[in-house]
């Protein structure tokens, strides 16, 4: 999974990427992408290799993507975040510099529709393309046209297509990777002294929206892990902001996870929710998925409660399942296959 982080200058986007990947560097070029790859907090894993002792254990993991600042001459800077799986837009609510206050509906818009536009010229100028092929009679997918003036219409009327779920999901438009159809996460940077969601209105009506100190996270991402403790407390932080941005990242994108343990291997798989179990089989390899007879699957909850799983199948918890069943978060899975 990964997320690209947005934001208009001045947002704190660098503070949130640095706080939710632990990277500080001494000196930060701002026109290099920066990357950070972080391991999704899950003690189910942690216990299922306590359980199997294996010789690697595998988290899952997201990857958090920071644009640099380009030359929009060299290349469109919106092009960066287009391989994206979804997007977290950080968006200041805390006086600037000049003390001036946030103007969050304004700056939330500001950003849309500069997503909005970009997609707006992908489509028309493969309307073009389409229109062209006509003219010389040449055969072109009719859905694939009415699909993309459907879209258009849709941002003319300053609607982004992750609004219409139809348009979002439509596996013929997947190549273009609308950016306006990406999930969106909108992350309201607030002061140290402010834990309140702010009054935006119909933004926080429509939108998947969470609060986070920036500054005082990142301060809270630095410091020793006996130092870390003791401020949660102080500050009554319950949680901290990268396991709660992961969390809320993978509501989002509608994502759970799947285990598969052995004495080699204990590993989290991400998969979206409603994944039947020949297309998880696929995520493991393709040829599992070639040859897939039967899932064998045990849930998480169900072995804790047997102990073993030797105890889970005499309980009659193991189950076999068939290529459409599909799969739960917490599900321990044994694919059977032959190629």
């Amino acid at each position: 999974m990964k997320l690209g982080i947005i934001g208009l200058p001045g947002s704190g986007k660098t503070t949130i990427f640095e706080t939710l990947t632990r990277n500080f560097p001494e000196v930060t070029n701002k026109s290099e992408n920066r990357i950070g790859t972080i391991t999704v907090p899950d003690e189910r894993v942690g216990i299922l290799s306590e359980m199997y002792k294996p010789k690697k254990t595998i988290y899952a993991q997201v990857e958090y993507f920071l644009p640099g600042k380009l030359d929009q001459k060299k290349q469109a800077i919106w092009n960066q975040v287009r391989d994206c799986d979804a997007l977290i837009h950080v968006i200041r609510n805390f006086p600037d510099f000049a003390n001036e206050a946030p103007n969050i509906t304004a700056d939330f818009n500001h950003l849309d529709q500069e997503l909005m536009l970009a997609d707006q010229v992908v489509i028309e100028k493969r309307l073009e393309t389409l229109d062209t092929e006509k003219k010389r009679g040449r055969k072109v997918n009719d859905e694939e046209y009415s699909l993309l003036q459907e879209c258009l219409e849709t941002l003319e009327n300053e609607i982004p297509l992750r609004k219409k779920e139809k348009l979002a999901r439509s596996p013929l438009l997947k190549g273009f990777t609308f950016l306006s159809g990406k999930p969106t996460l909108i992350l309201f940077n607030n002061a140290d002294d402010d834990d309140e969601m702010p009054d935006a209105g119909v933004l926080v009506q429509n939108e998947d929206c969470m609060v986070i100190k920036g500054k005082l996270e990142q301060e809270l991402a630095q410091m020793p892990e006996e130092d870390a403790a003791d401020f949660l407390i102080e500050f009554d932080i319950k949680e901290v902001a990268m396991d709660r941005v992961i969390k809320k990242s993978y509501d989002l994108l509608g994502l759970i996870s799947f285990f598969t343990v052995g004495e080699d291997e204990v590993k989290a798989w991400t998969i979206r929710r409603e994944t039947v179990a020949v297309d998880a089989a696929d995520v493991i390899h393709s040829d599992i998925k070639k040859g897939f007879i039967r899932a064998e699957v045990l849930f998480y909850d169900d072995l804790m409660a047997a102990g073993t799983f030797a105890d889970a199948r005499k309980a009659g918890t193991v189950r076999l399942e068939g290529k459409t069943y599909p799969v739960k978060d917490g599900d321990i899975i044994n694919f059977r296959f032959n190629v």
